[in-house]
């Protein structure tokens, strides 16, 4: 018998009763124009996190107009009919909160954490930005110059700024995963208001969003508040636009070069991977972990510590709605040819094809899962941002409970098949980004 069999059985029962016993309970109910709530009650600190989130990102835009998504997250606090321009922040840190936004490609979601008895003006804030935000020139040509500095800090001016849409733009040809979330300036530029209003009419509504509500609350109360502010607001009366485009198989590798205002060469491949949330994509989440998560992550120790290869290496999945990549990159070390640290890479993904994890290993990436799951849920904020997540990708909030139990389940032969099936030459595509030529 495995000597290690008994101990790894014994922890992973331990955890899973350990996970039972930290139940995050919750109320739900769904308003007659479709917006669904979802209440936490947690009295431990006198806070409440208000959010909500909409059911749309850069994906649901028109090729023509890319970037609307994000733009509305700077857009929606330029105030309302009732709140002037630039008045979102001040009623908040009036109160003693914060608060802020953030979009993907899948979803866009404002929150703001307050002290518990100023729930109800977060709740007012909320629907003043559904119900009757300001969409006007104004507003809109002050935001394009904001998004525009952006980009240029973030993509532009950033070393490796422009990494992930460079290897998204090949790794996908069809799907609007292809463009950059932030969008195109172009695109920006040649949009006129009525663009724009047709936007938020088209996503801002209360059958396209789901409010999450976590921290210091009497349910009682809090559902007066909610069906106070948010239920005469009216539903769309037509379908929200969801794309329906199937992203064919790459049918081989696909290579390319990229060169930017770098010092190192870097190698990135993306490999294409079930949606979020699909049966493999736990193990394929694992095997990312496996590969890069902590100093002892067995991309660091190769290529870092071992080979000194690279200066930085990493694998991250994307959890996406659409079926997504995971990404493996590697910065060179000075003097280092690119093309040596794609292959030690790809070595270092081979052996997990090859060689069985070990018990102790396997016990380690465990734990990590797990704390990683507990962390992302041990504040108000997390909560609330778990439960509006998992309502509004897979239609059931309470995997907030059990979804630890599908990461527990996987096995070393599920991390191994997933290597198999996905990490393999033909289902990938490698970009070498390169520092641009010195001009003689």
């Amino acid at each position: 018998m495995n000597r290690f069999l008994i101990p790894v059985f014994l922890l992973t029962w331990i955890s899973m009763a350990q996970a039972q016993l930290n139940k995050i309970n919750f109320q739900e109910f769904t308003l007659d124009n479709g917006l669904h709530v979802i209440l936490h009650q947690d009295k431990s600190t006198p806070i409440v996190a208000v959010s909500v989130m909409y059911h749309v990102g850069s994906k649901n835009e028109n090729p023509d107009r890319t970037g609307f998504a994000h733009f509305f997250e700077h857009l929606l606090f330029e105030g309302s009919e009732n709140i002037g321009r630039g008045e979102y922040d001040k009623y908040i840190e009036k109160a003693g909160g914060t608060l802020n936004a953030n979009t993907s490609m899948d979803r866009t979601y404002y929150f703001e954490i307050l002290p518990s008895n100023q729930l109800e003006l977060g709740l007012w804030l909320e629907s003043e930005r559904m119900l009757h935000a300001k969409v006007e020139n104004v507003g809109i040509e002050t935001q394009r110059q904001v998004v525009k500095e952006e980009r240029r800090q973030r993509i532009d001016n950033q070393p490796y700024g422009s990494f992930l849409e460079q290897i998204m733009k090949r790794a996908y040809k069809t799907h609007p995963y292809k463009w950059p979330v932030i969008g195109s300036m172009a695109h920006l530029d040649a949009a006129e208001e009525k663009d724009y209003k047709n936007f938020y009419k088209d996503f801002y509504v209360p059958n396209n969003a789901i409010i999450s509500i976590a921290g210091d609350i009497d349910y009682e109360n809090a559902k007066a508040l909610v069906t106070k502010y948010f239920s005469t607001i009216p539903k769309s009366m037509k379908p929200i636009y969801r794309p329906t485009v199937v992203e064919p198989a790459l049918g081989g590798e696909v290579r390319d070069t990229f060169y930017d205002n770098i010092q190192l060469p870097a190698v990135l491949m993306a490999y294409r991977i079930p949606a979020a949330g699909t049966p493999e994509y736990y193990a394929v989440s694992m095997l990312g972990t496996l590969l890069s998560q902590g100093e002892s992550s067995r991309l660091q120790r190769a290529l870092v510590d071992d080979q000194q290869k690279a200066v930085a290496v990493g694998n991250f999945p994307l959890d996406l709605e659409d079926p997504g990549v995971s990404i493996a990159y590697g910065i060179c070390s000075m003097g280092t040819d690119v093309l040596d640290a794609e292959k030690s890479i790809t070595a270092e993904i081979d052996r997990i094809k090859t060689e069985p994890i070990g018990d102790e290993e396997f016990q380690k990436l465990r734990n990590q899962v797990e704390n990683d799951f507990v962390t992302s849920n041990s504040r108000v904020a997390g909560i609330a941002e778990s439960l509006a997540n998992y309502k509004m990708y897979y239609g059931d909030a309470n995997l907030i409970n059990t979804e630890l139990q599908r990461y527990l389940a996987v096995t070393k032969d599920d991390i191994k098949n997933a290597a198999i099936k996905y990490y393999n030459n033909n289902n990938r595509v490698v970009l070498h980004y390169l520092p641009k030529p010195v001009n003689p």
